[in-house]
């Protein structure tokens, strides 16, 4: 009998599980995460899969690949480089080896580097036995037989059966993390209960690799990552699609109103109209359109009878919604524009992920047509920027764009339940009789905020007219008198800005004297704010502020960005946020900008922030 193994504390771990886009990648890593977050530890995830939609098996453009970073403490990145690859070919040990710290530890599936896997993946001699691994733990295993040899009882095809090797892959890191396996047992039951077969497969092959952790010589040791302290309340995993759809359900539950999703679906915001459309029993409305235009006019069509009314999209059809989002400008209906960013232009990258849509978001429109933009800052809080997203396209009666991208979307984290009764009160009272000589004007504004009056269609003695031409001030008859027109630019205009009076100051995180700055929007977050409490923890000074609001921007900002000598500004662009702070605030920055179709690791712009400090 073999002697107990050691278990090791860590306090966090970064783990990549890598292989081809048919070997479940996405599935595996999904299921460690759901086992990591019941076991309480704090956890973010970074999926990345393939631009192509079969890409040739076992190549490295074919690779998918799931990183999860948990940990003791709070965790704010995926992990700047994996301590753990799981690599299920040679391919996806190819494309992940370049960023692995020498002394990583790789599992590879053995069967896979045959003849045929090593020459698809481009290696001209095997990596398991040229020398090339020295400076890594590398521990060979044939997951493919050994899922074959544990399957073997079960009356299920060979193709099906090595399918399982996930499975296997999953079974061995849950034995060496101490991950329970109960929740992946339940999935696998309820994801294929009506094929047996493939049901016992997959468990068979689950033990088999968790076994395999515990008997083999192979693993002097295991590991266990204890669970991280969190504020007492009720907990859920959310990607950041997830995130906004539920943000949007909220949304129209606090404002009394029905929610209409009008989409057509795009990578990588698919899952936005995926999830609401299962949402039907909560009253929830979608319509998957025939293309982008059409989904966007039916949103702003249910807006104008009285819905909240979204509609999601990334880069390229935000290109085709744009003249709709002009309409919506000129009738002044609330709309919530969702924009999952990816890298472009054209169809560019659709399965990565890029912050290139902020000048869009910000101008891409004809004429003078300024609407709210705000950016989520990381998967979980996807739900609170909707939230404020449909809080001031209710308010404000604005179309507002919201931008997410690639990295949120599909990356996960845990996530506190809030109580709905503790949510905004999204509520706005309609008009209820005539505000002009006895007839309604559509265009009457209140003084100080300039948002119109709202009357739903069909209300006695409340008919109006609305279209796309200019309309006269106050009554909305066409207009093509030039000072009207200016008027009402002008009008639109301030009554964006004016919500800079309606929204949270910037937040200084760090020194107030700090030689440097570091300002970041959206998914720039974790990496941005974990670098600066890197450079902090070791007795620098360092300053970060990152933006949810941007436009109208915080009324505060110009003031922060007095105070230091030098600003840095990271963005997965050429320099969107540096352009609009050096026209606003005629501030010099620096831009830092990465457009690789990955996001931001924090070693990346701790670096960048050490070349600038004195």
């Amino acid at each position: 009998m073999s002697a107990p193994k050691l278990v090791e504390e860590l306090d966090g771990v970064v783990i990549r599980i890598a292989g081809d886009s048919g070997d479940g990648m996405q599935v595996t890593g999904d299921r460690f995460t759901h086992s990591t977050a019941v076991f309480g530890n704090d956890l973010i995830t970074l999926p990345d899969y393939p631009a192509e939609i079969r890409a040739p098996a076992g190549t490295p453009s074919g690779v998918s690949s799931f990183q999860i970073h948990f940990s003791d403490h709070p965790v704010r990145t995926p992990g700047d480089a994996p301590n753990v690859l799981v690599a299920m070919n040679p391919a996806a040990l190819k494309v992940s080896l370049s960023e692995l710290p020498r002394g990583a530890t790789i599992l590879v599936n053995s069967d896979a580097f045959d003849a045929r896997g090593l020459e698809r993946a481009g290696y001209p001699a095997n990596p398991l036995t040229d020398g090339s691994l020295a400076a890594y733990r590398v521990y060979e295993i044939p997951m493919t037989s050994m899922t074959l040899e544990a399957v073997k009882e079960v009356d299920i095809a060979k193709k099906d059966a090595g399918r399982a090797k996930n499975m296997f892959a999953l079974g061995l890191l849950s034995w060496m993390y101490h991950r329970p396996t109960e929740s992946v047992t339940t999935w696998i039951r309820a994801r294929f209960g009506k094929r047996p077969e493939i049901v016992q497969a997959n468990l068979a092959a689950l033990a088999a690799g968790y076994n395999f952790g515990e008997t083999a010589d192979l693993f002097a040791s295991s590991y266990i990552v204890r669970p991280a302290h969190f504020s007492p309340g009720t907990y859920t995993t959310v990607t950041g699609n997830t995130a906004v759809a539920w943000g949007l359900m909220a949304a129209a539950e606090r404002a009394g109103m029905a929610l209409f999703l009008g989409s057509y679906p795009i990578t990588p915001a698919s899952e936005i109209l995926h999830e609401l459309a299962a949402r039907k029993s909560l009253g929830v409305l979608t319509f998957q359109a025939e293309d982008e235009i059409a989904g966007i006019g039916s949103a702003v069509g249910a807006s104008y009878g009285g819905m909240l009314g979204a509609t999601s999209t990334s880069g390229p059809g935000l290109d085709l919604k744009t003249e709709t989002i002009g309409l919506a400008i000129m009738l002044e209906l609330p709309l919530v524009i969702v924009d999952v960013q990816r890298g472009g232009p054209s169809t560019g990258l659709p399965t990565k992920t890029e912050q290139s849509d902020l000048l869009q978001a910000l101008y891409g429109r004809h004429g003078e047509a300024p609407l709210p933009v705000l950016a989520a800052l990381s998967p979980s809080q996807s739900f609170d920027a909707t939230i404020e997203a449909c809080r001031i396209a209710l308010a404000y009666r604005t179309p507002v764009i919201l931008l997410s991208d690639a990295y949120l979307a599909n990356g996960s984290e845990p996530w506190r339940i809030p109580r709905l009764a503790d949510l905004p009160d999204l509520r706005r009272a309609g008009a209820t009789q005539p505000n002009h000589d006895g007839q309604f004007w559509p265009y009457v504004r209140d003084p100080k905020t300039l948002v119109c009056e709202w009357a739903k269609p069909g209300t006695p003695a409340l008919e109006h007219r609305i279209g796309g031409l200019e309309k006269a001030d106050g009554s909305g008859a066409i207009s093509y008198d030039p000072a009207n027109h200016e008027k009402m630019v002008r009008l639109r205009a301030a009554k964006v800005a004016g919500i800079a009076n309606d929204i949270p100051d910037a937040e200084l995180f760090g020194d107030e004297d700090a030689e440097v700055l570091v300002l970041g929007w959206g998914s720039t977050f974790g990496a941005a704010r974990a670098a600066a409490q890197r450079i902090g923890a070791r007795g620098q000074k360092i300053a970060h502020v990152q933006l949810m609001y941007l436009n109208p921007l915080p009324r505060n900002l110009g003031g922060i960005l007095a105070r230091f000598p030098k600003i840095l500004v990271p963005e997965l662009n050429l320099g969107h946020l540096a352009t609009l702070i050096r026209s606003t605030y005629l501030r010099d920055v620096t831009t830092y900008g990465k457009i690789q179709g990955k996001p931001f690791k924090a070693s990346e712009i701790e670096a960048r922030i050490m070349e600038m400090l004195p």
